[in-house]
């Protein structure tokens, strides 16, 4: 049956499958690359990829791909792709599909499933999985099976709508075999509505935060990733309030680095937590006031908050909010400044002290850390992306590496998966083609995606320098056990030799000797084309 199924070698005319009219709708959405492995349940989707316009990427695990889908989401925007075959290839790329929900990326999931008459049968085809879209119901803003290929057009405009008018968080759609092979003349294409208009916040409710904001004398901004595109709208309201500014993780880069209040992303930090402390009105914007923003369980917050949000579920939980604007960050905020006219007094604080002393506060190990960042931005391109993962040295780079461009920093923050920065990075540098792309790695955490070195070989044309931070353990780890008196195990693994593991993917390698050995291995990979992996050792360091 299944070989019936597939069976297309000649189709009518102007007929395509459904497989192939779906390719072509998304072409005319503006997808332009897709990451995936080809499967036997996914046949009718690669039939469509010839002649589309749209470049696939062969990846060499599902996880990869999906990881790869952030990478290209988060550096421009734009809608990460990709295909999955059924169960296992669904599975696999969960902890990624997870993470773009964590940190509200815009990907859309395709994947195949059984046939129609075979769902949630139990009768052991091929790829069978009891319900395959309950196994991503939790980690998607909507997970949807299309049983009919008239539903397929209907669920991808959804999607973009999701994308362009909601908090964009990840979509997947299942689509059985024979669905994806049947037969469709009606060009779908000619369907394709206008996105629903992003809301704004309603007019007595910006009223009400412009008198709010005027009434107060110490603001303060945290700015999110949901600010993204908002940057000279943020820049505007702090420059009419003289606010201090803080940024996420996720908000690096969003606010111009000139700015003189701009304190960077220093809320996981005492420093951060008492400029919050100190305000007397906090205007958070784009983010979710998570305990991963802050690193504690949470802060205090001793003034009134506003919040800009595209999603009023953040106006309730754990912070009493005593505005809620509802809308785009962009939007509402240039309707905001409208209402806010610029004050002449320029207010001062305490907080200024608070950041220059910050430096100097660190433990030996940030110490150690900021040695790198500084050689690193001696050398770093001014339109670079930087992918990081989550290892000892990203940790200390989110507060102490400033970015000057929006997008430009890419680290898994909510959901905290290993192995991020690799894919990631490959889809940043595929997507931005020529900007270079640093990817910021442990030891620990590259071997989860290692693979993806093949595919970095394959298909990155630009700069990709893989920074391999080596200090022959899950650092992070080993040191909380130690500090709660737990005898270290399973956290000093015994690492590979990368340089052997490097030259079986026809990667580039060099170890870095010292700070100005890295330095100049820096120069040499930004310089150049496809991957170059670079291995920094602590002993590098003292050196």
């Amino acid at each position: 049956m299944l070989n019936s199924i597939l069976s297309h070698s000649s189709l009518v005319n102007h007929q395509k499958t459904a497989g192939q009219a779906l390719v072509a709708l998304l072409a005319q959405y503006g997808i332009r690359t897709v990451f995936g492995i080809p499967g036997v349940h996914t046949l009718e989707l690669y039939r469509g990829l010839a002649n589309s316009g749209i470049r696939h990427v062969l990846t060499r695990h599902e996880q990869g791909a999906a990881f790869m889908a952030d990478g290209m989401a988060r550096s421009t925007g734009q809608v990460g792709v990709c295909f999955l075959i059924s169960g296992p290839g669904v599975s696999n790329a969960c902890t990624a599909i997870g993470q773009a929900y964590s940190d509200s990326v815009p990907m859309l999931v395709i994947s195949s499933v059984n046939q129609v008459e075979t769902l949630s049968k139990g009768w052991g085809f091929l790829h069978e999985c009891k319900n395959q879209t309950w196994l991503t119901q939790g980690i998607t803003a909507f997970s949807a099976i299309a049983m009919h290929e008239k539903e397929i057009p209907e669920l991808i405009a959804k999607a973009f709508d999701v994308f362009k008018s909601q908090r964009p968080r990840p979509v997947h759609i299942s689509i059985p075999i024979d669905v994806l092979a049947t037969l469709v003349e009606h060009d779908w294409s000619q369907d394709i509505k206008p996105y629903a208009v992003a809301p704004i916040a309603a007019k007595v409710d910006l009223m009400a935060a412009s008198e709010l904001i005027q009434k107060s004398k110490q603001v303060v901004l945290i700015v999110g990733g949901g600010a993204s595109l908002a940057g000279d709208a943020v820049l505007e309201l702090a420059q009419k309030t003289q606010a201090q500014v803080l940024t996420t993780v996720a908000g690096k880069g969003i606010v111009n680095h000139e700015y003189a209040h701009l304190k960077g992303s220093i809320l996981c930090l005492s420093a951060g937590w008492e400029i919050v402390a100190n305000a007397d009105l906090v205007i958070a914007i784009g983010t979710e006031l998570a305990e991963t923003d802050f690193w504690r369980d949470r802060i205090d917050i001793n003034g009134q908050l506003i919040r800009i949000d595209i999603d009023a579920s953040c106006f309730t939980g754990r912070y009493d909010c005593t505005i809620g604007l509802h809308g785009d960050a962009k939007v509402t905020l240039e309707a905001l400044n409208t209402l806010i006219p610029t004050t002449s007094a320029v207010k001062t604080s305490k907080t200024d002290l608070i950041c220059s002393e910050m430096n100097n506060s660190l433990e030996p190990l940030q110490q150690q850390h900021l040695q790198i960042i500084q050689t690193i931005l001696k050398v770093l391109p001014a339109n670079a992306v930087v992918s990081s993962d989550m290892t000892q040295l990203a940790y200390s780079a989110n507060y102490l590496m400033p970015m000057k461009q929006a997008r430009r920093w890419l680290h898994p923050t909510g959901y905290g998966t290993l192995g991020f920065a690799l894919p990631a990075g490959i889809g940043a540098q595929i997507a931005c083609e020529t900007d270079p792309v640093l990817v910021i790695v442990g030891d620990g955490g590259i071997l989860y995606t290692l693979t993806e070195l093949a595919t970095a070989h394959e298909e990155v044309k630009g700069p990709l320098v893989i920074l391999l931070w080596n200090n022959q353990a899950l650092g992070q780890i080993r040191d909380d056990m130690l500090a709660r008196n737990i005898e270290p195990i399973g956290v000093l693994p015994k690492a590979p030799r990368f340089e052997d593991l490097c030259k079986g993917f026809n990667c580039p390698y060099a170890n870095a000797q010292n700070l100005s050995h890295l330095q100049e291995l820096l120069k040499i990979g930004f310089a150049g084309k496809g991957p170059f992996l670079i291995e920094l050792t602590p002993q590098a360091i003292k050196d």
